[in-house]
């Protein structure tokens, strides 16, 4: 009885599969048939057509390479002919002009040769070979039955002949026939031809284009399989991908995605998935750059501190110097304060959690109270500041709390690096069309021209052999670049070694 259901589930299964294979037959029938039976069209017609150009380019093409080796040939003859005055120049003339020759119909693989008015050839290209010697009759004993037509010689005469006929008393067959006249002082001396059989060359020539359409016809029929199997597939395709992407999301690869093709249901719900997709990976990428942000930057002052702390509790460190090394401890828990406040503000952003809360404020009071902020520093490095008798009343609309810090990060930066007695220059301007322009130059030792165009790079510092900076989180000037974009400004540097360092942004 189990033997019998086995054989009846193995029997209904078959069967199951043999329908559907069937139900799919004749779509799948028709779709073949409809995409061969085109390109069988397209391939004949094209076919036809590529064949006749096919033949008339071959022609050109032979047209033009034979006219050019016979005209450059015949000029040859004519500049070696005008220099000769007695039998012996005459003799090494047709011994350079016999060389020449075959030379040029070895480089085009045809058949050349010299004739007189007589329609006598004189020299071929295989004269050395065949024992040529010159006479004063200057006839080529190997070719002695070649008798070049004189209404070919007639046409040659003209310049720019050619032919793809059969010529009488040359050769048996179709040939593609050039000739130019050799003139010396103004008068025919005699004509080089240059010929080659149209037959064999085509030949060659349609064998290498059959077995390209050869190759295209077998590529575009199993294209044709591909495209009809791709229709098959169209809507699982789909369902299939989402599954496979669901199962990496459940093990944190938020890269996988869904293909988006057409306009239809389909492809909305392919939209709306990957913009799910997208939106979990911006959610883990900020919440793993954030843990690894912090786990680097803050080690190096946590570990200042720590040293410290324990160094006054244990007595390393003296009573009398316990102040000054407070002030350090001090220090550093400031800018474990601005590092986090910097991490929070960079982690939102990347999550685009960040609103800005706009308003009309004056930009020259905030750098004005910016720079105060920085008033101690100023003094002790004895920089000179510019600019601020020059700034006016600029009203910007914008997040005045981020812009704030924009200016913050800005100033500290040219303080950081301004060397003593040192200057920094501000200035303010707004244009007609409503654009506020800021900036900010320091003297200093200016950044590298290697490094300048990584500047704004999150955690990117400039190399610490040659900076001042050796606190820096590496996220100011990155939280600036991304502040002034998100207000739809740009922001920009500029600096000449051992001279100035220039920062300022557009809005």
């Amino acid at each position: 009885m189990e033997k019998s259901n086995k054989v009846k589930s193995f029997c209904a299964d078959r069967a199951s599969r043999i329908k559907s294979f069937f139900t799919h037959l004749p779509l799948f029938a028709k779709f073949l048939t409809v995409m061969t039976s085109l390109i069988l069209i397209s391939y004949l017609v094209l076919s036809t057509a590529l064949m006749a150009f096919m033949s008339n380019h071959w022609t050109k093409t032979q047209r033009k390479a034979l006219m050019e080796s016979v005209t450059t040939n015949a000029q040859y003859c004519e500049r070696i002919l005008e220099n000769c005055q007695t039998e012996s120049d005459m003799q090494s003339a047709m011994i350079l002009i016999c060389n020449n020759i075959g030379v040029a119909a070895k480089s085009t693989d045809t058949d050349m040769f010299l004739c007189n008015t007589d329609g006598k050839v004189v020299v071929c290209k295989d004269a050395f070979q065949n024992g040529y010697s010159y006479s004063g009759e200057m006839v080529c004993f190997s070719h002695s039955g070649y008798e070049i037509p004189s209404e070919v010689l007639k046409k040659a005469e003209k310049g720019g002949y050619f032919s793809n006929e059969k010529i009488q008393g040359l050769y048996s067959e179709k040939t593609f026939l050039a000739g130019a006249p050799v003139k010396v002082n103004g008068k025919v001396y005699a004509y080089v031809f240059s010929a080659s059989p149209v037959q064999y060359s085509f030949k060659e020539y349609s064998k290498n284009i059959f077995n390209m359409y050869v190759s295209s016809a077998l590529f575009s029929a199993a294209l044709s399989l591909i495209v009809v199997y791709a229709f098959t597939e169209k809507l699982t395709n789909p369902l299939r991908q989402m599954s496979n992407a669901t199962k990496a999301y459940a093990k944190g690869d938020f890269s996988r995605r869904v293909d988006v093709k057409g306009k239809d249901e389909f492809a909305d719900l392919c939209q709306s998935f990957n913009r799910m997709a997208s939106s979990l990976s911006v959610m883990e990428s900020s919440r793993r750059s954030f843990v690894a942000n912090v786990s680097h930057e803050l080690k190096t002052p946590m570990t200042t501190i720590d040293g410290f702390i324990n160094g006054m509790l244990d007595g390393t460190i003296p009573e009398e110097k316990r102040d000054e090394y407070l002030k350090i401890v001090s220090d550093e828990v400031g800018r474990l304060s601005r590092l986090v406040t910097s991490m929070l503000n960079l982690s939102k952003i990347e999550a685009g959690e960040l609103e800005l809360k706009l308003s009309d404020f004056d930009l020259s009071n905030t750098t004005v109270a910016c720079l105060l902020t920085f008033e101690q520093l100023i003094e002790k490095k004895h920089i000179e500041i510019k600019g601020l008798e020059n700034l006016e009343k600029t009203v910007v609309h914008g997040d005045s709390d981020m812009l704030y810090q924009v200016v913050y990060n800005l100033i500290d930066n040219a303080v950081k690096f301004t060397p003593d007695g040192g200057s920094i220059e501000f200035s303010i301007t707004k244009s007609a069309h409503g654009e506020v322009h800021f900036w900010i130059k320091n003297s200093g030792a200016g950044i590298p021209p290697e490094e300048i165009g990584r500047i704004f790079e999150r955690f990117y510092k400039v190399d610490k052999s040659r900076s001042y900076d050796t606190k820096s989180a590496g996220l100011g000037l990155y939280l600036c670049k991304t502040i002034i974009e998100m207000h739809g400004g740009n922001i920009y540097v500029q600096s000449v070694q051992n001279e100035f360092t220039q920062f300022g942004f557009k809005l």
